[in-house]
């Protein structure tokens, strides 16, 4: 465990926001294949603000370090803030992945914009942070290795 800052275990061993949630505004999936990780994140929004985020996540421990640190980072923001936040603002607020485990923090973005894609589309909102986006691309280097 080594290759983990305090602050990765600290998140990795007592995760905020780890659950349910009942009736969420929103719910956002997002896995890797290659990996396994799998990623859910729930929001619950009021006027436009993520007032609540919770998360499941099946993966290792930088996958449930990003997580947790995510959904802390999305609280009180406003969607298009949410949607401004970028794996490294997570990997950054954890002091840092090791470089095979970046691929968690991207995980961790792209769950949240699915969240927030499915309730614009449940709500018929046009969000700047979304113009562009595509829900069914999964494109993105994994980048795993065994731990």
């Amino acid at each position: 465990m080594a290759m983990y800052n305090d602050k990765v275990m600290e998140h990795f061993m007592h995760p905020h926001n780890a659950g349910d949630m009942e009736n969420p505004s929103a719910v956002g999936e997002f896995g890797s294949p290659v990996c396994g990780d799998l990623m859910q994140i729930y929001l619950k929004i009021e006027d436009g603000i993520i007032v609540d985020a919770k998360f499941r996540t099946f993966g290792c421990g930088s996958a449930i370090a990003s997580s947790s640190v995510a959904t802390d980072m999305v609280k009180g923001k406003t969607l298009e803030e949410a949607l401004a936040l970028t794996n490294q603002n997570f990997v950054d607020e954890l002091g840092g992945l090791p470089g095979p485990k970046l691929h968690c923090s991207m995980l961790s973005e792209q769950a949240i914009k699915r969240a927030i894609y499915n309730y614009a589309q449940e709500h018929g909102l046009e969000l700047e942070g979304l113009k562009g986006y595509d829900p069914t691309v999964e494109d993105i280097d994994h980048g795993c290795e065994e731990e």
